[in-house]
């Protein structure tokens, strides 16, 4: 079993900025991509940004250009910063983690932008 553990939300004001963590323990052979989606009330969860093992990245086009996604292989954690925050970034936001043919979620981790 794998365990994905997600900190760093919470509130912040249109314009600033957080840094999402994601660390994976347990039986961990080689973890491929990792990411991250959000869910916003009322809403499907959506695509945010992916990075494969290699470190090629996907980032979407509502956040590209603010957030940027990194990994620490070493310690299997996967990083979202966000900068420029808007009111619409307001989500759950879970990471996520394939290894092999399964891909393990985190629990979530709320981000709020308001003022």
């Amino acid at each position: 079993q794998v365990q994905l553990v997600e900190s760093g939300g919470g509130l912040v004001q249109p314009g600033g900025s957080l840094r999402l963590s994601c660390a994976a323990s347990g039986s961990i052979f080689r973890l491929n991509a990792m990411g991250w989606y959000r869910q916003a009330p009322g809403k499907q969860r959506e695509l945010v940004a992916t990075i494969a093992s290699g470190g090629s990245t996907n980032v979407v086009d509502a956040v590209k250009g603010r957030f940027t996604i990194s990994r620490d292989n070493a310690k299997n954690t996967v990083y979202l910063q966000m900068n420029s925050l808007k009111p619409e970034d307001t989500a759950v936001y879970y990471c996520y983690a394939r290894m092999i043919s399964t891909i393990y979620w985190g629990q979530g981790t709320q981000v709020t932008v308001s003022s």
